[in-house]
């Protein structure tokens, strides 16, 4: 009761507000001020201020929006947990057969071992005399541009 008479009293303020401005000769923005302050008396007359004040205050709606939540949360993990786990049984079955005849018969199975070959070396460091090799292909590249 008390949100539709809020809503009608700003909806005749507005209007109020919309006729002082078209008596300004400013029609357009009166005619846009008209039409916002109509919104809240529209609702008023369609139920919708007060569906939403039962709503709001409901216990029952309040579950109904916990139940949902709990749904999408749901939803959402299982296609999560689809994506990353490749869809069906049936499917990653069908993806590991499709994978094993991909290979060819003489291969064998990768191995998951640590490798037995030796780590690559990092590369040595440039001797003293060598520094001068790196400055003198930008000293080329600086004659080039004519700096």
């Amino acid at each position: 009761m008390i949100a539709e008479t809020v809503c009608s009293a700003v909806a005749a303020a507005g209007l109020g507000i919309a006729a002082v401005t078209a008596y300004r000769k400013r029609f357009l923005s009166a005619a846009r001020i008209a039409a916002y302050s109509l919104v809240p008396l529209g609702l008023v007359m369609t139920g919708v201020v007060g569906w939403l004040a039962d709503t709001a205050f409901s216990p029952t709606a309040w579950a109904g929006f916990a139940v949902l939540g709990v749904s999408w949360v749901l939803f959402m993990t299982t296609r999560a947990v689809e994506r990353r786990g490749g869809g069906t049984r049936k499917e990653r079955k069908a993806a590991k057969a499709a994978q094993r005849d991909a290979v060819a018969p003489a291969a064998s199975a990768p191995s998951l071992a640590p490798s037995t070959r030796p780590a690559a070396r990092p590369a040595a460091k440039p001797a003293a005399g060598s520094s001068s090799d790196d400055f003198s292909d930008i000293e080329a590249i600086l004659k080039k541009h004519g700096i």
